[in-house]
This record gives C-alpha cells, structure tokens and sequence, in this order.
C-alpha cells in the first residue's frame, strides 16, 4: 500500500485526474450484490453500467500513472497492475441493449425492457398500440356514422370503455348499440367491436407485466453470471480510492513514507500530530519532536509541565506508528518504524458510575488488561498512572508498573510513560533501559513560555500553578497556593497553618477601634447630598493616613 501511495503522491496530475473520474463514481459493490440477490432495480442496472464505462479511462489512467511513477515495484502492485479493473463490456452492452435510457423506479411500474429486445414484448405492445389507436378513432368515426355529434368514448376501471349518448339524442342510437348503463341525463353503450378491442388492450396489459417480470428475472440472471468480475473491479476501485485520498492528503499536509521494518526499532524525526497541527489557531506552527525506542533504550518516563504537550506527543507517536501500519505516509520528516502488533494506550480520566467503577478504578482495569495482554512487540502509551489516589499510592504504584514493564521476559515492550510524579525519573539510574525525558520550559522573568520540545533529562517542576493561574483562579488561591508549596518544599514536615480570606481588624494600643471608623458608623448617610458624602470620605481618607 505504501508503494501505491507512493506511486498516486508522485505525479500531481495523474492524481488530479484519477480523484476527478472517481468523483461520482457509483458503489458498484453494492448493486452488483443487490443483482445477485435478484432485488435490482432498473435504475441499479444504470448504475452499474455507468460505473463500468467510467472503468476503461480508469484503467487507462492508472497506467499512465504506473509509467510516470519511477517505483519499479508499483507494476505488481494490486490494483497498479491492471488487475481488478475490467470494463466488462458484455455487460454494460448487455444493460444498453436492456434498459430504457430513463426506466421507472420498479420494474413492476413497467415500460423499463427497450424495443428491440424481446420480439414477443414488441407484437404486445405492438398490438396494444393498434387497439388503443382504434379507440382513439372511434369517437370521430360514430359522430360521423350516427350524426350523434356529442357522442363520447369513455373509460372506467368498472365499465371498461363505453360509448356515452344524452337521452335528448335516444332515437339516434344505431341498433347495434348495446346499452350498458344508465345515468340521469345519459346512456352509455358499447359495441362487440369495442369489447374485443377492450379485452385485447386489458389481456395484453397483463400479459406485458408478466413477460417484462420474466424477461428483467433473466437479464438479472445475465448479470449476476459476471459477479465475481463486477465485485473485483469494485475492490480495485475501492483500494485505488484509499491511494488516492491517502496520497492527497500527504501532499495536502507534508508527510513523508515511513520506512517499516520487523525491527525493535522505532524512531522518528520531526514528527507532528496529524490532527492538532490542523486545529491550530491561524498563524500558529505545530513543534514537531523526535522520538527513538529501541530494544537498548524502551522505556521513556517523561516529565513536565502541564499543557506543555506531553499528552500530545504520546499520542502523535501512537498515531504515526498506526498510520504508517495501514499504508499511508506520516506527519514527520523521516519515520523508521518497527511494526507492533498493538498499540495500548492509558490516557484521559473518565469514570462508570453507573457499573460502580471510580476513574481510579476505571484507570486501574485498563491498566490490568495492558499488563496481562501487552507483548514485546506491542507499543504502549501511558499517561498519569496513579492519578486519582493519595500521593504516595500514585507513585507507589507508577513505579511499580515502570519496573514490571521494564523486567518482565513476556513485555519489555516500547514504552512512552508520561508522569509528574518527579521521584520517578530516579528509574532511569536504576534500570538500564529506561532514559528521562521532560518538555523544556523558558523563563523569561516571573514569566514561564512552553517550548513544547521533548529534550533528555527530567523536569524539576510541574509549574500547576501557573497553570492555574492561566485558567483564571483567583489571585488570593494563586498567592496562598505559592505560599504552601514553599512550606512544603523547604522539608517542614509540619503542615503549612490555615489562613483566613478576611485579615482581622488591626488592634490599637489603647484597645477599641479607629477613630475613623466609629466616626463613618455614626454618620446619617440618608440625610447627605453626595457631594457632602464625597468631601466626607475625603476628610476620613485623609485622617486615617
């Protein structure tokens, strides 16, 4: 699939014209299996031919596209090779010859087999026309022969076709008139001429249903003997279709081909998320990052800030390698990756209250299910395990999970572990494969900018503050949140004192409270003018400097 990927991504004009002719292009696999099934109406069977004569100039384009491509091995690439894509010319002549150019929407509507192709149908209807003609004449033929001059030839579902007299001109009705109904001003009569006339017309009516139903049941049966040659070419259209979009979103957004190999190695280069970078606000760019797990070094505990992209660079990780495994280019500047045979991933916090799951415990089962099913070709990303419980239970098991992943025969699998717990970068001193890696912070002053680079080594802090304070907490919580990470860290192992919101009223030496304010209690603010309440708070503002 990378071949042909690479094959549509190479020549722009080629794709251009590919994606134009598919544009449209009907789903042939679905109304071949409908014919089969023998439910295919008129209007599928124009489907199908449609899809089939746009075929040929696919083929034709596809290898014109092989030709310019330069990949010797995009020849024997399926559907590159030709193979797939038949026109099936018997078919679509045999739909031509069949359907009428624009058939009703059920067979059973009638009027979809084309003259021409049954000379049986053709002498029905043949027959049907010259009857209908003859009724057609037939009311300006008796006008004429009786001198009845509003005599009218009519027809009901009830009667059947009449002969309809006013009883003002009775003594004008030719003998051979039989009377068939009587209304209040009129008579209606018919003749034995017209009855035959009207059986023929009814009779064959019925009769053409029929053979049509029989005739379409054939052609139906025509078709579906070419199944097996439809359905190909409609998988050859559907894989062309997925080389095309792929290709085109390649050169659409940069990506490159990854090189894939059965190797432990897993290293990219400049690589992006493909659905981030997309997302950004206009005029942002994406950092890319490098990443490179090998069977000597599988295992990365990374550390950071919050929101300075650990998470999605986990992710786009994850991403690159999937798409790189389902054939299609990558969002890096150069991809080696070694297949795996499954991606786990422990991201997100969510909880199942209703199955009375915690998000801990919720985090805990997916974790289990990684541990009991991952093998040493799987890849694993792992964000915040141990979150959701007390600190030390969090690292505690954190470390755990790091150790059994690192030493365990079955799983020493590729392994990117996000975390800001700091004690677990000490892993790395202690167990061989495992390397620190943190996302690398700018201070510019009291200001913190996220560079969004992964780099060796770990962090030192997770900045949460600022990031709280980015969210909009209150700068009281900010202040006081500082204040008890400082306690905390200076090793006091007693815990930082609570400190009220409203600071109490200062105390004077001589006890009581300030003058200023006992004056502002006693003042009769209803009786003030605002310009005397204004010069009062003034005189008090002043006083109480």
């Amino acid at each position: 699939r990378l071949t042909s990927v690479d094959a549509c991504y190479r020549s722009a004009h080629r794709r251009a014209a590919l994606r134009a002719a598919l544009r449209g292009y009907p789903d042939l696999e679905r109304l071949t299996n409908r014919v089969v099934q023998g439910v295919a109406q008129p209007r599928d069977l124009l489907g199908i031919s449609a899809a089939l004569e746009r075929t040929g100039e696919i083929g034709a384009l596809v290898a014109h596209l092989v030709a310019e491509s330069d990949l010797a091995e995009a020849a024997s690439v399926y559907p590159l090779d030709g193979q797939g894509l038949s026109p099936a010319g018997e078919v679509v002549e045999t739909i031509s010859r069949a359907i009428v150019d624009e058939p009703p929407a059920t067979v059973a509507a009638g009027g979809a087999i084309r003259r021409g192709y049954s000379a049986e149908l053709d002498a029905i209807e043949d027959s049907v026309a010259d009857a209908k003609a003859w009724v057609a004449r037939l009311e300006q033929a008796e006008r004429e022969r009786t001198g009845i001059r509003n005599l009218k030839v009519g027809y009901n579902k009830v009667f059947g076709y009449y002969l309809e007299v006013t009883k003002a001109n009775g003594e004008m009705v030719p003998a051979d008139y039989i009377r068939k109904q009587t209304l209040v001003n009129s008579e209606r009569y018919i003749t034995p001429e017209l009855k035959d006339r009207e059986a023929l017309i009814l009779n064959a009516a019925e009769r053409t249903q029929e053979l049509e139903a029989a005739l379409y049941r054939a052609l139906l049966g025509e078709i579906a003997a070419h199944a097996t040659s439809l359905l190909a070419t409609a998988r050859a259209v559907a894989h062309l279709d997925v080389y095309l979009g792929l290709a085109e979103h390649a050169a659409a957004y940069g990506y490159v081909r990854p090189e894939v190999f059965e190797d432990d190695r897993l290293e990219i280069v400049g690589g992006r998320h493909p659905v981030v970078e997309r997302l950004l606000p206009s005029g942002a760019l994406f950092v890319p990052n490098d990443v490179r797990l090998t069977a000597e070094e599988s295992v990365h505990i990374i550390t950071g800030p919050n929101m300075s992209g650990k998470s999605t660079f986990l992710r786009q990780v994850a991403l690159i390698v999937l798409l790189a495994q389902v054939g299609s280019f990558v969002p890096a500047q150069s991809a080696h990756i070694g297949l795996v045979d499954r991606i786990y991933a422990r991201v997100g916090a969510q909880d199942q209250i209703a199955a009375g799951q915690s998000t801990f415990m919720v985090e805990m089962v997916e974790m289990a299910n990684i541990l009991n099913h991952a093998t040493g070709r799987s890849l694993l990303i792992l964000d915040e395990v141990g979150r959701g419980t007390s600190t030390y239970d969090g690292i505690s098991i954190a470390w755990s999970v790091v150790e059994y992943l690192h030493n365990h025969p079955r799983l020493q699998c590729r392994t990117l572990f996000a975390t800001h717990y700091h004690e677990l970068t000490e892993l790395a001193a202690l167990l061989p494969r495992v390397r620190n890696y943190n996302v690398a912070v700018a201070k510019a002053g009291e200001e913190i900018v996220f560079t969004h680079h992964i780099v060796p080594g770990g962090a030192d802090r997770s900045y949460g503050i600022h990031v709280a304070q980015m969210a909009g907490l209150p700068r009281a919580v900010v202040h006081r949140a500082e204040e008890i990470l400082t306690e905390l860290e200076s090793g006091d192992e007693r815990l930082p004192t609570p400190r009220r919101i409203r600071e109490p009223q200062q105390l004077y030496l001589f006890g009581g409270v300030h003058p200023a304010i006992e004056e502002l209690r006693n003042l009769d603010v209803m009786s003030m003018s605002p310009i005397e309440a204004i010069n009062k708070l003034y005189e008090l503002q002043q006083r109480s400097e």
